[in-house]
């Protein structure tokens, strides 16, 4: 006997929504994101632990999530950046969802222009996107995806007088000062202390994938983060920086090779950057494609209103 499949309706009938306010639902979107990471998914476990530690604990008013779940499984999420800024994670099993989410965003943002990105290879969040009237904004400043091998690394090498060597649990103010460095001269870092402390107390960060250059001072004077996500072997290279007065001495290929070398060591076999795509900043990208990132897919941003 044959049983016939639920209609969309009912399928929809069986998922349950709940929404959050600040960095609450992380687990959430952690267990989705990772539960259907592929190569072509926009966000990574590390993508998501970054800005909810650095960005939603800031303002609760400001930062809206939707979980929703069938049964135990999470199978969609949204989250809201006041008034009018989404990302989103729907299981590309239940593509109907994302209309779902993008429906809960159309009624809870606050913004008269409403704004999305997603990843060029997440067919089913572009259709939803598409269905409700957003449009792709052509010349808007978007990210590329670049993804390196980690069977095949240089060794990182520092000039004399400086060292490289991975953070220690309870050196928070250190590694927030060289965050806030490294943007100095740029868009100034408005991370904090306390938001790096938030950083290191979340999963999956670990200290050993944390690599730093420190001068002979014990200042810490450029940086770079890998989150691994051990159910894929995957590293997310995330954040990266160096402070002004170090720059164009190969701190910042060092740095990163360093913490590639770890991330293999703890069992990662490949990792991703997401620097800008485009012309509005291209050091990073040339950065990373110095000492073996190739670029891959790219990110798209939608408009509407």
């Amino acid at each position: 006997m044959q049983l016939s499949r639920p209609s969309g309706t009912a399928m929809l009938r069986s998922v349950q929504m709940t929404e959050y306010a600040g960095p609450d639902g992380l687990s959430d979107m952690q267990e989705l994101v990772q539960r259907t990471w592929s190569p072509v998914s926009r966000l990574h476990l590390g993508d998501v632990a970054w800005e909810r530690s650095v960005n939603a604990r800031r303002s609760s008013a400001n930062w809206r999530t939707a979980v929703w779940r069938d049964g135990d499984d999470v199978v969609a999420w949204g989250w809201l950046a006041q008034p009018g800024h989404l990302l989103m994670t729907v299981d590309p099993g239940r593509p109907e969802l994302a209309a779902t989410v993008v429906e809960w965003f159309q009624a809870t943002a606050d913004g008269p222009q409403l704004a999305a990105g997603v990843l060029e290879t997440e067919r089913h969040l572009l259709a939803a996107l598409e269905s409700a009237g957003f449009q792709l904004v052509d010349d808007a400043p978007y990210y590329t995806h670049h993804w390196i091998s980690l069977d095949a690394l240089a060794e990182p090498v520092v000039p004399e007088g400086l060292t490289l060597r991975h953070v220690q649990q309870d050196e928070v103010a250190k590694r927030a000062a060289a965050h806030r460095a490294a943007w100095s001269d740029l868009a100034p870092s408005k991370v904090t202390d306390d938001d790096m402390a938030e950083v290191m107390s979340t999963w999956p960060y670990r200290p050993e994938l944390d690599w730093v250059v420190e001068n002979e001072a014990g200042d810490f004077v450029a940086s770079a983060l890998i989150w691994l996500d051990e159910q894929h072997q995957v590293g997310l290279v995330e954040p990266v920086g160096c402070a002004p007065e170090y720059r164009r001495r190969g701190l910042g290929a060092a740095v990163n090779l360093a913490a590639l070398h770890a991330l293999r060591e703890a069992g990662g076999t490949k990792a991703v950057v997401c620097p800008r795509g485009d012309d509005g900043y291209p050091q990073a990208r040339a950065l990373y494609q110095s000492f073996g990132f190739r670029p891959g897919s790219r990110t798209l941003h939608l408009l509407l209103g």
